[in-house]
């Protein structure tokens, strides 16, 4: 996936060189929704390691 980020955000340099047009928008859409996108496999990947942290070390 950090391809992709990487290829929209090539996509939005060469689109703000040639003036923000309809490009511009459609690479802000699509940053908007790998955001977005990142952000809940990050806070699910942060939960399941929690839980399974503190599976594997019970506290006293």
């Amino acid at each position: 996936m950090l391809y992709w980020a990487l290829v929209f955000f090539l996509v939005a340099i060469v689109a703000a060189i040639f003036g923000f047009g309809d490009v511009a928008a459609g690479a802000a859409t699509i940053a908007q929704v790998l955001f977005w996108i990142f952000l809940v496999v990050f806070v699910i990947s942060l939960i399941v390691g929690l839980v399974n942290r503190h599976r594997t070390h019970p506290s006293p």
